[in-house]
Order: structure tokens, then C-alpha cells, then sequence
């Protein structure tokens, strides 16, 4: 097995996405995107995540499975939803130019990104009929960028989810995304030996990295884990656009980087707001409300 600048770089990143997945359930996908995005095409990237994912939103489904019982109505609009969606999102995968695809992919990861940095929260009343069309425009960012966690985590989380249920339903919809999205690539051909060819780089990362996030956890708290996490993220998606803006010509100078200025001036400073408000209070132990996701 070769191991070229694209190849390390995938080890060291889905190393670090499977050590946060591991210590806080979720976040594979949105660590694993925006980096590996710089170096591989959609078309190639998704579908061999798409495996991963599966397995993954199986074992949160399995691990809460005992609260299904309490979530699975409030989920089924979402998921009826998803079918249209990633139909629709695998043909936008399969036809459009890469370059162009990942500057759509990061433009619409940016705003989730600093909402959830921002912990903006709102609740939604008319939860079955959002959530329909909310499931079609969630299967459309899925099938595109394998990314959903942000815009699940506003619409469960809002709605006075305890941990737990939160989880069941996250394992719930994803599980449900994850295998509607494997359906749909393999019946467009997507599943093709240069994606296959990702695994053997992927798969140890999991071996290794869930379970010693596990253990950072232990001393570390989630939600300032989680808040690091957005804020890798923000950056590396703040690089991406600035360089694909460039790359495609759309701004020809250094101007392009003016969007990784002003998207690191906006996480400093959300940085600064969310450790200003740590206080003894904020981190005393007891229940929690469910937390945001990527």
C-alpha cells in the first residue's frame, strides 16, 4: 500500500474524526470532509464514507436503542422525507464538475458550522411537516457531502430531546440516511475500486481512534471538545472556499482569502464568547440537555 501526501493526509484526519466520534458519538463525517474535500473529488470521497457511516449510525443506533420506543414517531417524517432528497443529491454528485461541487459543498457547511459554534437554538412547532421537507433537503446535503449532523442537531435538539432520546433519534434518521445513500450510489454506479481503494487508510483510523476517544473524554468536557472541533472546522472550510474561489477563477487574486480572514475574525471572537461564559455554574455535573452534533 502506497502512502502519498493524499493518502497521509486521509489517515491523520479520519484518525482525528474517529477519536472525536469516539468520544462524543458523532462527528466522523464533518471532520473528515472538509479535509480530505481538498484532496478528493465527491464522487470518489463519499461513497467509500458512506460504508463507514453505515456501521457507525448502526452501533449509536444499537448503543440507545432502548429509547427508539420514545423517538421513532418524531423521526418517520424525516425519514420519508430522505428518499427524494438523496436521489436527488446523488445525481448532483454524478453530474456535476468536482471543483464546482465542492465550492457549493463548502459554501453551504460554512453557515451550519458557525450556527453551531454560535449554539443557535430554536424551537420548531409544526414538527411533522417541517420535518418531511426538512428529511428531502437533508437527504440532499447527505448524498452530497455525507454531512448532516449540524441541521439534525437544530432540529432535535430544539425540540426538549434528553440525551439519550436525542442520540436514538440521531442514530435513527443517520442509520436511515447512511443505508437510503449506499442504495442510491451503488444503483448509479458510484461504487467504483478508486473509492474502495480509500478504505484500507479509513479503517484503521477506527480501530484506533474510537476507542482512545473514549478515553479523552474522561477529561475533557464534551461540549468544549465539541466547540474545538467547530471551530478545525470553520478554518479548514474557511481555507477550502478561499482556495477554490481561486482555482476557479471566480476572484483571480489574493482577495480570495479575504472569506479565511473574515470566517477566523467570526471564530476568535465566538471562541472568546464561549470560554468568556465558562463559568463554575455552566460546568457543575448533572442532567444535560442534548448536545449539538456535526
Amino acid at each position: 500500500m502506497d502512502i502519498t501526501q493524499s493518502s497521509l493526509v486521509l489517515i491523520l484526519i479520519t484518525l482525528l474524526a474517529a477519536t472525536v466520534n469516539g468520544a462524543l458519538g458523532y462527528g466522523f463525517s464533518s471532520i473528515t470532509v472538509p479535509v480530505a474535500l481538498l484532496f478528493y473529488a465527491n464522487r470518489v470521497l463519499n461513497p467509500a464514507l458512506v460504508w463507514v457511516e453505515v456501521v457507525l449510525n448502526a452501533y449509536v443506533l444499537w448503543v440507545n436503542r432502548a429509547s427508539v420506543p420514545h423517538v421513532w414517531r418524531r423521526a418517520v417524517p424525516m425519514i420519508i422525507g430522505l428518499a427524494p432528497g438523496v436521489v436527488l443529491g446523488t445525481s448532483l454528485v454524478h453530474r456535476v464538475q468536482p471543483s464546482w461541487l465542492k465550492l457549493a459543498t463548502f459554501m453551504v457547511l460554512l453557515p451550519l458550522i458557525l450556527l453551531q459554534a454560535a449554539g443557535f437554538r430554536r424551537p420548531i412547532r409544526d414538527e411533522r411537516r417541517v420535518g418531511l421537507v426538512f428529511g428531502g433537503g437533508l437527504g440532499v446535503l447527505y448524498s452530497v457531502t455525507t454531512i448532516s449532523g449540524p441541521p439534525l442537531a437544530v432540529m432535535l435538539s430544539n425540540q426538549g430531546l434528553t440525551k439519550q432520546d436525542f442520540r436514538a433519534g440521531l442514530g435513527l434518521v443517520r442509520l436511515a440516511e447512511s443505508t437510503f445513500t449506499a442504495v442510491a450510489y451503488y444503483f448509479a454506479g458510484m461504487f467504483a475500486s478508486e473509492s474502495a481503494g480509500l478504505l484500507p487508510y479509513i479503517l484503521p483510523s477506527l480501530v484506533v481512534g474510537i476507542p482512545l476517544g473514549v478515553r479523552v473524554i474522561r477529561h475533557v468536557r464534551p461540549e468544549t471538545f465539541r466547540r474545538v472541533c467547530m471551530s478545525f472546522d470553520a478554518w479548514v472550510v474557511g481555507f477550502g472556499i478561499s482556495t477554490l474561489l481561486r482555482q476557479l477563477h471566480v476572484i483571480e487574486t489574493d482577495a480570495a482569502f479575504s472569506v479565511l480572514a473574515a470566517v477566523g475574525v467570526l471564530d476568535i471572537w465566538l471562541l472568546y464568547r464561549f470560554f468568556r461564559n465558562q463559568t463554575p455554574g455552566t460546568v457543575a455535573p448533572g442532567p444535560q440537555p442534548a448536545p449539538a452534533t456535526q
